[in-house]
């Protein structure tokens, strides 16, 4: 059976290139969304499970990504909750959570799930055009950036003293109610044929590392130990943007094989210091790729060289990709060159 360069990497035992994926490569950048978005809603692109197929695979067959990663939204758990979910083009919820009072109108448990379906349908039809030299990637937010959508409308801008109910018990319910829920989801994408399941926390750089033990990696072990129930051996990738080590130290104890980091953290030696516990996940910089072709080459092929220079064990853990999600003003071409130059240093 042929192992994908993703799976080996998520291992610690690729010996081969690293594998390289892109946060949000299917997208606003890439000609093939915007001629979908022309003729569809967001909504449409998400749901329809069709659709949200044609957009994960579209940067698969332009650029060639090692992994493709699903086409969705992670407010979508909200949804099921009883959030009411719409699009002008950002996303609105229908109410946001003020006070325990509401905590009744939420709905949680693993049955609701189900109304995430269409992810599942949108997997397999994705699972069914991928070769088996490539991964495909199922993902969600995590409880804490879920909270601060559901409390602020919004994933940053905020601090956790500005975050209202983490310390009353209003975040507690909320997560009570969402822990079995996205263990659900996540179960549900890996069932229908996800290889791993990223998750995602993009809130959780306002939190000191204290702050981060309690409020992010705390209601994320429930979660995640729900999941194992009954996914014991899906691989988990987790992001969570502005942390670092002194984060990290709070989750170690999870069942977690991957880290997503960003660009605050230099790429050669974090890979060094954290690659004997997980493997790591970035984390080229989203503004290089809107440089002249030339800057940007010079940029990458000094990091992709400098990690070609690192140990074996090192190399064989790390997943090649950027520190946060592609910007909507990249070049395709710029996409292009950055895999053509990965490909040339690790061949």
């Amino acid at each position: 059976m042929t192992e994908s360069l993703l799976s080996a990497a998520l291992a610690r035992r690729n010996t081969l290139r690293p594998p390289v994926w892109f946060m949000r490569q299917a997208g606003r950048y890439h000609r093939h969304y915007q001629r979908l978005r022309a003729r569809h809603e967001f909504m449409e692109l998400c749901k329809q499970p069709e659709l949200a197929a044609q957009v994960t695979m579209g940067p698969i067959d332009e650029f060639g990504f090692d992994a493709a990663i699903l086409f969705s939204d992670l407010l979508f758990p909200l949804e099921a909750m009883g959030f009411g979910l719409r699009y002008e083009p950002g996303p609105k919820l229908g109410w946001y959570l003020r006070g325990a009072a509401q905590l009744p109108r939420l709905r949680g448990g693993r049955a609701a799930a189900a109304d995430m379906e269409f992810q599942a349908e949108a997997i397999r039809l994705v699972r069914g055009c991928l070769g088996p030299e490539r991964a495909l990637i199922g993902f969600v937010g995590a409880p804490f950036t879920l909270y601060a959508y559901a409390v602020a409308g919004a994933h940053d801008g905020f601090t956790r003293q500005s975050l209202p109910g983490l310390e009353d018990g209003l975040y507690a319910g909320f997560c009570e109610r969402l822990t079995e829920l996205l263990a659900g989801n996540m179960a549900l994408q890996a069932q229908a044929g996800a290889d791993c399941v990223a998750i995602f926390d993009t809130a959780a750089g306002a939190l000191d590392p204290a702050h981060f033990a309690r409020h992010a990696a705390g209601p994320l072990a429930q979660v995640v130990a729900q999941f194992r129930t009954t996914c014991p051996h899906t691989p988990l990738i987790y992001y969570s943007r502005d942390t670092g080590p002194d984060h990290w130290r709070a989750l170690e104890p999870l069942d977690i094989q991957c880290l997503g980091v960003d660009g605050r953290c230099e790429l050669a030696p974090t890979l060094s210091a954290q690659t004997p516990r997980w493997s790591l996940q970035g984390n080229l910089n989203p503004g290089w790729l809107l440089l002249p072709a030339a800057e940007l080459e010079a940029k990458v092929r000094a990091v992709f060289t400098t990690v070609a220079a690192l140990p074996a064990a090192a190399r064989a853990a790390w997943v090649c990709g950027l520190g946060h999600g592609v910007l909507q003003q990249t070049p395709e071409a710029n996409v292009k060159l950055v895999l053509q130059i990965q490909r040339e240093v690790f061949a």
